[in-house]
């Protein structure tokens, strides 16, 4: 895992979505060409207040509230990014995204190579994603796999307030768009140390959690917390387990997989989103194609099911919660 580019500077204990702000401030404050642009970023905020302040700071020319209208906001944005911004644009949600889902993969993600590199896309999409806060319907998808799906588009995932503060830099700096899901579930769920100096924490590079020797388990976001406690109950059973977080779904560390995978010989997946076409599928066939004769077991996917997200009273059965992530591990360790 990368390092604060200055170890002497101070910190602040800060949750995931205060993590985004202060990213948003920190890249703004170094770069005049970055600004924010959606529905209700200015005065209000946004909606979970991820940047909150910013218009005071920076004015309404650099903090744009715009239309309810997400094709708008992207479209516009690419149209920045083309001639030299570089445009962060919050979608309030990951299920209001569909509207904007032309403008990002039929000319954010195709940009440079349709213009045979003369123009690139320094755009950022941001967008609180996943479930857990009872939230009515559109306002609890995990859609990560559309993305990951099309070239010319980076996706990134955070699960801590350093990491978030650290990659949402590295996209912000990065040449081409980057669509960036933000676990809503966490986003005040606890706070970490973070340097008040702009850092970053490379795109592409998975960050192993805990290290163990009995079975790889592999998740990103909101779910790495449950798989940690899961990790933790089942040491105490003797299953030790290493918990690699991806954080970085496109470009995907492969490396990482396969080094862990050829020490356990034993592997989960979890994740929050569908189990159909979801990423476990992904990295399964990666593990298949580069490491198979290390393995000692069927992979299992601990995931969200194959129907609609479900309200309320079905939420938690719905995610995975640790209880299941132990019954996947076991499941596997005892084959």
């Amino acid at each position: 895992m990368s390092q604060a580019t200055d170890t002497e500077t101070e910190a602040q204990d800060l949750t995931l979505v205060q993590a985004v702000r202060d990213g948003l401030y920190g890249e703004m404050q170094r770069d005049d060409d970055v600004l924010v642009m959606g529905e209700d970023v200015g005065e209000n905020g946004g909606v979970f207040r991820a940047t909150q302040g910013l218009i005071e700071e920076f004015g309404d020319d650099r903090v744009i509230d715009t239309p309810l209208a997400e094709s708008g906001i992207v479209g516009t944005a690419v149209g920045m990014a083309a001639y030299g911004l570089r445009p962060v644009t919050e979608i309030q949600f990951m299920g209001f995204i569909y509207p904007a889902f032309d403008q990002i993969v039929s000319h954010a993600a195709r940009l440079r190579t349709r213009s045979r590199g003369r123009f690139t896309c320094p755009l950022v999409v941001r967008a609180p994603y996943g479930g857990g806060i009872r939230a009515p319907e559109h306002h609890s998808e995990s859609k990560e796999a559309f993305f990951v799906h099309e070239a010319g588009l980076k996706v990134v995932i955070p699960s801590t307030p350093y990491d978030t503060k650290g990659l949402l830099a590295s996209a912000i700096r990065d040449p081409d768009p980057v669509i960036f899901l933000e676990p809503k579930l966490i986003y005040r769920a606890f706070r970490e140390e973070v340097p008040d100096e702009p850092y970053t924490v490379p795109l592409g590079e998975a960050a192993v959690r805990r290290e163990g020797t009995d079975v790889s388990v592999f998740t990103w976001g909101a779910m790495t917390r449950p798989t940690m406690e899961a990790a933790e109950n089942l040491a105490e059973e003797g299953i030790d387990c290493e918990v690699v977080d991806l954080r970085t779904l496109s470009p995907m560390d492969e490396a990482a997989i396969v080094e862990s995978f050829k020490k356990t010989g034993r592997a989960v997946v979890v994740h929050e989103a569908p189990k159909t076409g979801g990423l476990a599928g992904e990295i399964i066939a990666t593990i298949q194609e580069d490491v198979l004769l290390y393995q000692e077991a069927p992979i299992n996917r601990v995931t969200g099911f194959d129907t609609p997200y479900p309200l309320y009273a079905l939420e938690d059965y719905y995610l995975p919660e640790a209880a299941r992530i132990e019954d996947g591990i076991r499941e596997t360790v005892e084959f």
